[in-house]
């Protein structure tokens, strides 16, 4: 339940000062401009501008970081749908339906959309965590380190199920990217797969590993045209457009709400983040939807499964971070640094003896969704022109942009050396129809899953049998069974359920 008192207070620190009001839009538009710079992650800007929040009170420095934090999340789906290049991982399944609705000419419509689907996931995230923050905290300290490996196992076989009739080949490219991921230090301290090079201790920057996956693929394909949409008649930039593609969001409040409880959930777990959450969101809304093979070619709906879940995610890594006191991600780890800085510890008992200034920031960040619009539609208004640009000039600015985004975020060679080279993987993984999505979530989970591997066994007494020990483990694991068996003989069945109901099969007859 909120408590009256304290969130009388959280209002009066809010409206009592111009401070919070001026920091939080100058916020969303660092966050906004970061987000569209493809390889540019928004933790840098976050990471850059944490100083400057020494000079604020602690609620307006929070609410300064969140803000970056917002506009950056959405941000990145600017590029996703104009140019297939995710601005940040967490705009990759944006990708998939915002692109090839830019290139039939509704880009404005996409942007639209995705700005809708953000604002709606981030709100319904921070309500959320208004009335359950303390029972989602009790919730995510149940999950024990066999919960966490399940979780992240889900993930990658739900993303290998959205290959098209290439379940088995997404599973490969999942597997590839976990050996991938586990490169550098081990979870029990050992080094394996560096050959040597101390640049891959940490293992491959995971950053460039998505923008080149990603990104150089369709630029390959890209050199070979003059403009992102062919059609000259198509290419304008409408704000009307835009609006209307905004209003039309509404018309599909169950995407959206499932989707901002998807990514409000999974933020909530430390270590997956928003880039799983937008995937797991996009998976199981084409699950469900009858017309799933319009999914890839421009379906709205997948648009705004993605974004609702990226942006919701960050509701859920904040209660893990105010409850627990544990940064969810890159980005709640620099707002961590933001707390130690204001001398303020967050985590049980910081909720119980602060409870207004964690009014403050829930309230702030649903201002934070009304100004994302007020803020966003003028910035896509300029932001769409990219459209416009010739090819032979946009390639070029695309790629200086991520190989000195990736230099940036790694700070030596490594970083434009794994964009190359993930650059190239990424069109072989096009041409033999083999799943980059997979491979992406192997190399995000890779680490993760070893050493909550490693940590069931540890807790097991050197016995992995602990993971089927444990209820919540168990109902992961019929999930992961379901999911296999559904993607492995689903066609099979459907067969044999038309032939039994004597419904025509396709071709006879």
């Amino acid at each position: 339940m909120i408590d009256g008192t304290a969130f009388a207070d959280a209002l009066v620190f809010l409206f009592s000062s111009w401070e919070p009001w001026v920091v939080v839009p100058l916020g969303l538009l660092i966050g906004l401009l970061f987000g569209t710079l493809p390889g540019v992650s928004v933790t840098i800007a976050m990471a850059v501008f944490l100083p400057f929040t020494l000079y604020m009170d602690f609620g307006s420095a929070i609410l300064f970081l969140t803000a970056i934090f917002t506009g950056g999340g959405f941000g990145g789906a600017v590029p996703a749908i104009l140019v297939n290049v995710p601005g940040t991982p967490s705009a990759v399944a944006t990708t998939f339906d915002g692109y090839p609705m830019a290139q039939a000419g509704r880009h404005n419509e996409a942007l639209g959309i995705a700005l809708v689907a953000s604002t709606i996931g981030m709100a319904l995230s921070y309500v959320v965590l208004l009335f359950l923050i303390e029972p989602i905290a009790k919730f995510v300290l149940r999950l024990g380190p066999p919960e966490l490996f399940f979780i992240a196992v889900c993930g990658l076989f739900l993303i290998a199920a959205l290959s098209r009739g290439a379940f088995l080949k997404g599973v490969i490219s999942g597997l590839v990217g976990i050996l991938a991921g586990t490169i550098g230090m081990t979870a029990t301290g050992s080094v394996r797969g560096t050959m040597g090079s101390m640049y891959l201790l940490d293992g491959f920057p995971s950053t460039p590993v998505v923008i080149g996956l990603f990104a150089a693929s369709e630029l390959f394909v890209l050199v070979r045209s003059q403009y992102i949409i062919q059609d000259e008649s198509l290419r304008k930039v409408d704000i009307r457009e835009i609006f209307a593609g905004f209003m039309s969001g509404f018309r599909y409040p169950m995407v959206i709400f499932r989707g901002s409880m998807i990514g409000a959930v999974i933020g909530a777990v430390p270590g997956i983040g928003s880039a799983i959450s937008n995937l797991v969101s996009y998976a199981y809304q084409r699950s469900r939807d009858r017309d799933k093979d319009s999914y890839g070619r421009g379906n709205p709906k997948g648009v705004i499964a993605a974004e609702s879940a990226n942006s919701s995610s960050e509701g859920g890594s904040m209660v893990t971070l105010l409850a627990l006191g544990l940064p969810g991600g890159g980005n709640t780890a620099v707002m961590l640094g933001a707390f130690a800085m204001h001398n303020v510890v967050p985590g049980p008992r910081f909720i119980a003896d602060h409870k207004d200034v964690v009014y403050s920031i829930v309230l702030g960040n649903l201002a934070q969704a009304l100004l994302l619009v007020v803020i966003g539609l003028p910035f896509l208004r300029l932001a769409v022109s990219v459209i416009k640009v010739p090819l032979r000039f946009l390639l070029p600015v695309i790629l200086i942009l991520t190989t000195l985004g990736s230099y940036a975020l790694v700070g030596n060679m490594m970083g434009p050396i794994t964009l190359a080279g993930a650059a190239i993987l990424g069109a072989i993984l096009k041409r033999y129809g083999y799943s980059a999505v997979a491979m992406v979530i192997g190399v995000l989970l890779g680490s993760m899953m070893e050493g909550e591997l490693v940590r069931s066994w540890q807790m097991g007494g050197r016995d992995l049998t602990i993971l089927f020990q444990r209820p919540m483990s168990l109902a992961l694991f019929a999930i992961i069974v379901i999911v296999v068996v559904w993607s492995l003989f689903s066609d099979r069945l459907m067969r044999i359920w038309a032939s039994r109901r004597g419904v025509p099969q396709e071709g006879a007859g």
